[in-house]
């Protein structure tokens, strides 16, 4: 009599287990979409790019120089992580310092960027140099007096600061 009652209980949970499952695998998971459908994707540049860039502004702020750089994107296609280290020499020409900014994502071709160096400061810096570089290569430099915004385009994300108030 137990061993009946063992089966039947035992049938009964082997039924609802099967049950559950066939249940489960009838369902079907929902369509996947790309998330870049619709959208248009220029890959970034690959090799050297273009850029111009104003003349850099140096500032002492406290214990730090500060130097500020101002570039726009001449390339056809975006330039991914534009990079720009900045290297500090003393008067005899040794390296005493250095530092390095860099736009984090895409700088859209037209679109106009800020770079900003914190160097710690030393007695020591007399000059200066500055080499650009990106994710996917080197970076063509061309020095403007002056970087027109009227035909730059709108950056691809604005930041919270930027956003309109209604």
């Amino acid at each position: 009599m137990i061993r009946a009652r063992f089966v039947v209980a035992a049938t009964v949970v082997g039924v609802s287990c099967f049950i559950g499952v066939s249940a489960t695998a009838e369902q079907a998971a929902p369509p996947m979409k790309s998330i870049l459908a619709g959208k248009k994707f220029i890959p970034p540049v690959k090799g050297t790019a273009e850029i111009e860039l104003t003349q850099p502004v140096t500032k002492r702020e406290k214990d730090n120089v500060v130097t500020t750089i101002k570039v726009k994107n001449m390339s056809a296609a975006p330039i991914a992580r534009l990079t720009v280290a900045e290297t500090w020499y003393d008067a005899k020409g040794g390296v005493v310092t250095g530092g390095r900014a860099s736009i984090n994502g895409l700088l859209q071709p037209g679109e106009v960027g800020t770079l900003k160096i914190e160097t710690p400061f030393n007695a020591g810096m007399k000059s200066n140099n500055w080499n650009f570089s990106h994710a996917n290569g080197e970076v063509k430099a061309k020095k403007v007096a002056k970087i027109d915004d009227a035909d730059a385009k709108e950056p691809a994300a604005k930041t919270a600061s930027t956003t309109k108030k209604k």
